[in-house]
């Protein structure tokens, strides 16, 4: 029986895979877990989507990986408002986006005639209706470019598509560093809002907020308001295509690029085993080696909950030193100032979390 050979030519982009710019778009992954008390700008809750903020007076917030989706989708990044900002005023913004690394976008041939167009899809569910804006940041160039959606139906999910044109007058550096990053506002002052952003431009102040309405800053504005968005995609071309769905397993290794817990999983990891290594002296420590996924760039090290030190059957405390190496391949050392009690200097020793859930190292190298 003769066999027919697929023609390559012949199939639908939806059949291709890594088209989508965004890591963890479907939020199934979140490390950090949930965050209540939200007050301040950074990475929140589902990894790799980090909360910018400019003016804040008075809202706090809290970010969690919700059990809430569209058909097909199992998790949101869902943001409430638990205190509310009096209002919003000049200069005052908060955004939801994600940095994309700047050597994965050299295909989009910014700063060149064939420079490609983006669209972005996703899936977003607001207790506020309003028009909100979106848009997009180059670093390199200092460039932006702007557009808008609106939630229809309070507390329903939406799926929206936006088009941005290819930048020809952009500038994407090939490294490891910051390429350009997806935002979604949600709330943006009277200043923001001056100036046209719909086409690729150097950045002002007036353009990040262009064309979002002053009512859907009342996300911001009101107590016990939410904001939701899932199946998050970036892909090259003029027209969304069905989201890329990938495991949870390569998304999770995505993630570990820039960010990587190692311990804090749960019951079974109450003694995870951290670091091993020896005693340079009995008082003060010495080096303690941890393995790790690659990363990004050399991250920095901090620790989380009640860790404890083991040697010759000795347990004990251990203060870090600040002195530490992790490389980019993810091995690496760092350094104790102290051990108590003492234990005998050249005796190795291991760092394991103290029954402590939640205890670990943490590896950070965010964009």
């Amino acid at each position: 029986m003769a066999v027919s050979r697929i023609n390559e030519a012949g199939l639908n982009v939806n059949q291709y895979g890594n088209r989508n710019l965004i890591i963890n778009g479907a939020m199934q992954v979140s490390q950090r877990g949930d965050s209540t008390g939200v007050s301040t700008q950074g990475y929140h809750g589902p990894d790799r989507f980090d909360l910018g903020i400019n003016g804040r007076d008075q809202f706090v917030v809290s970010i969690s990986q919700a059990a809430d989706g569209p058909d097909g989708y199992s998790n949101s990044f869902k943001l409430q408002t638990t205190t509310a900002e009096t209002s919003i005023t000049d200069t005052e913004y908060v955004i939801v986006r994600q940095i994309v690394e700047a050597q994965n976008l050299q295909h989009l041939a910014y700063g060149t005639s064939s420079a490609k167009q983006l669209t972005a899809s996703f899936y977003v569910k607001s207790s506020i209706t309003g028009t909100f804006g979106v848009f997009m940041y180059q670093y390199d160039g200092g460039r932006i470019i702007g557009s808008t959606y609106t939630i229809n139906s309070a507390n329903t999910w939406e799926y929206k598509t936006v088009t941005f044109a290819g930048d020809t007058g952009g500038t994407i550096n090939d490294d490891n560093g910051n390429g350009q990053y997806l935002a979604f506002t949600l709330a943006a002052g009277s200043d923001l809002t001056t100036t046209d952003n719909t086409s690729w431009g150097a950045y002002s102040a007036g353009k990040l907020g262009y064309g979002h309405s002053t009512g859907a800053n009342a996300v911001m504005t009101t107590t016990n308001a939410t904001w939701q968005v899932t199946g998050v995609q970036l892909e090259v071309g003029d027209t969304a295509t069905d989201f890329e769905h990938r495991t949870f397993g390569d998304e999770f290794a995505r993630c570990l690029r820039y960010y990587e817990k190692l311990g804090g999983s749960g019951a079974d990891g109450n003694y995870a085993g951290l670091a091993v290594g020896y005693s340079g002296s009995a008082a003060t420590g010495g080096p303690l080696y941890v393995k790790a996924s690659p990363k990004r760039t050399s991250p920095s090290l901090t620790t989380t909950g009640t860790l404890r030190i083991i040697s010759a059957l000795t347990q004990g405390t251990f203060a870090l030193s600040g002195d530490s190496y992790i490389n980019t391949s993810g091995s690496g050392y760092f350094n104790t100032t102290s051990f108590s009690p003492t234990i005998t200097a050249g005796h190795t020793a291991m760092i394991t979390a103290n029954n402590d859930a939640d205890a670990g190292i943490i590896l950070d190298a965010e964009l």
